[in-house]
Order: structure tokens, then C-alpha cells, then sequence
């Protein structure tokens, strides 16, 4: 951690941390019987990532309900994915609520994801940027600039990614990670990539010619079996990776001073604690508490695995 600036701006991923935590922790209820868990989860994380890291600037952003540009580019985008259960969506609604009584800066646009918004932040920003968020899809913004605090064990644990740690634990650099989710596509979010093409062959093949571009280019140069799937593929490759790669020129604006930490309403996000019965939260609270480094885990990566095609960029 010591490689890491004083001053720094903080993005959070607000679905990715209030769906972990809801899914991390029990079931809480405050006195009116509403479901919390998630939101506490959410500033249990922020406070520690605030008291930790000491930013200047903080800023969550949400993704909207309306669909987004990738599920214009294709129909299946995310359709697999269930419906938010009540007792989750009304969290959100609370959680907002929350942000916006205490000042904290809030960013969300319909037909963006929040992928999109934090990478163009990430982009416009002249600061070192510590993302927030358990969404592998994110490591592709890791640069020298730009790095990913994800959590590991609950909502506490964390592992900090950078430019190393992706190559060291993927194989691959970061900004290769979208050409090859166009050769292997993503279940989570629905799309196919190039049928047979599994994760074994698909970072072979990025890394000996590193773009999605560059391999479509030497197809004469591959074996008549692997040449015949790609070239078979091939519309579909290139919508995979406009469906994996995360858009930076959203229609946003970053402006430092809108998201000062020090303008944060303690008071407010204090009084917020209480009515929603966040005791624990209320006695460690304090946004000028000394930076306390080492309790962020940085835990030495997995090697990669070399297996089976189903071992290799399983997070991702």
C-alpha cells in the first residue's frame, strides 16, 4: 500500500457492494420492520474504505432500470438474470435517501451501466482512482492510475488489484480482458463469444497477439480448425467485445469539488445511523480517523491455473 497517494478519489460500484452485502449478511430490520441489511453492508464498507484509504473525493455510482445501450446492441443482454426481490429494491430506495441527506455524490444515467460511469470518471480524473467493487468486469480499468479494492470475505476483507496483480492472477493484462470475453463471451451477462473457443485457447491466443483486432488479422497464420471457428464467429466476436469493454465518454462530468469527502454532512449520515438502528456504525464513525493502511489485505494472487479451460479467469 505504500506506493498509493495521499490524495485520491474513491468510486464506488453502489449495485455490485448492496447486492454483496445483502447477500453477505443476516437479515437486519430497523424498528419499523424494513429490511437493512444491505444498507449497512454498504456504509460498513464505505467507512472502512474512507478511514483506511483517506480520500479527498468520494462518489457512488448506481446503475438505472432503464435498458442500456448493450441491451440495444443485443436483445439477450442480462436477460437471464431474476427479477430484484422486494426485500432488496426497497434498500436501494433507502440507501439513496441516505446519500442524498448527507451530501455524498451520486452519479447514475439511464441507458449506462455504472461500469460505464466510473470508467469515464476513472478517465477524466487527474487523481489516483481506487475502485470500489466486487465486479471483476471492472479489472479492465486497472492502470497506473487506476486500481480495484475488491472484497473477498464478507464485507470487510478485501484484496487490492493493480496492474501486477491482474497479470499475475489472470494471465493477461487488463485492458486485454475484453478481447478475450469476445472469444470466450459471458454467462453472467448472457452473451456468447466464439463457439469452441474455451478460456485455455481464448488467452493463448490474446496473448501471443493481444487484440481481438490483431488475431483476426493473422487468422492464415492458426491452425484450419481454430481459423474456421473464428472466421465463423467473427460478427459475433466483435459484438462480444462492444458488449464486454466498458464504455469511458458516458454523458458525466467529474468536477472534484461537487465531491469533496470533507463536505460530507456527518451529522446528517450520524442522524441516518440512528433512525435506522446502525449502533456499530454510530460508535466507530468518524471520517478524521488516522489512516489505518494494513488492514486492507493485500493477499498474495493465485497462480494461474493451467488445468482445465473451466480453471482459468473464473472470476471473470
Amino acid at each position: 500500500m505504500s506506493n498509493i497517494n495521499v490524495s485520491k478519489l474513491v468510486l464506488i460500484d453502489g449495485n455490485a457492494i448492496v447486492h454483496r452485502a445483502f447477500h453477505a449478511l443476516p437479515p437486519l430490520n430497523n424498528k419499523n420492520g424494513q429490511v437493512t441489511n444491505a444498507v449497512y453492508g454498504f456504509f460498513s464498507m464505505v467507512l472502512k474504505v474512507v478511514g483506511d484509504l483517506r480520500p479527498e473525493h468520494l462518489i457512488v455510482c448506481f446503475d438505472r432500470a432503464a435498458p442500456t445501450f448493450r441491451k440495444e446492441l443485443y436483445v439477450g443482454y442480462q436477460s437471464q438474470r431474476p427479477k430484484m426481490v422486494s426485500e432488496l429494491s426497497s434498500q436501494f430506495v433507502l440507501l439513496h435517501e441516505v446519500l442524498e441527506k448527507a451530501g455524498i455524490k451520486v452519479f447514475e444515467v439511464d441507458g449506462y451501466e455504472a461500469d460505464d460511469l466510473i470508467g469515464t470518471i476513472s478517465k477524466q480524473s487527474r487523481e489516483d482512482v481506487i475502485i470500489l467493487s466486487g465486479d471483476r468486469d471492472l479489472l479492465q480499468l486497472v492502470n497506473s492510475r487506476v486500481r480495484i479494492l475488491a472484497p473477498i470475505v464478507g464485507v470487510t476483507k478485501m484484496i487490492l488489484f493493480d496492474e501486477e496483480k491482474v497479470e499475475e492472477k489472470y494471465g493477461l493484462k487488463s485492458h486485454q480482458l475484453a478481447d478475450y470475453k469476445a472469444l470466450v463471451g459471458d454467462s453472467s451477462d448472457n452473451y456468447p463469444g466464439v463457439a469452441g473457443i474455451g478460456p485455455k485457447i481464448a488467452s493463448t491466443l490474446i496473448l501471443e497477439y493481444e487484440t481481438l483486432e490483431n488475431l483476426y488479422q493473422h487468422l492464415g497464420d492458426l491452425s484450419p480448425k481454430i481459423s474456421e471457428k473464428l472466421a465463423t464467429d467473427a460478427e459475433q466476436a466483435v459484438l462480444a467485445k462492444k458488449l464486454a469493454t466498458i464504455e469511458v465518454a458516458a454523458p458525466i462530468k467529474y468536477v472534484a469539488n461537487e465531491a469533496k469527502v470533507s463536505s460530507i454532512d456527518e451529522k446528517s449520515l450520524l442522524e441516518s445511523f440512528r433512525e435506522l438502528g446502525f449502533e456499530s456504525l454510530i460508535n466507530r464513525f468518524s471520517l478524521d480517523k488516522v489512516p489505518e493502511l494494513s488492514k486492507i489485505e493485500e493477499k498474495p494472487a493465485a497462480p494461474v491455473k493451467k488445468k482445465n479451460d473451466a480453471d482459468q479467469m473464473s472470476l471473470i
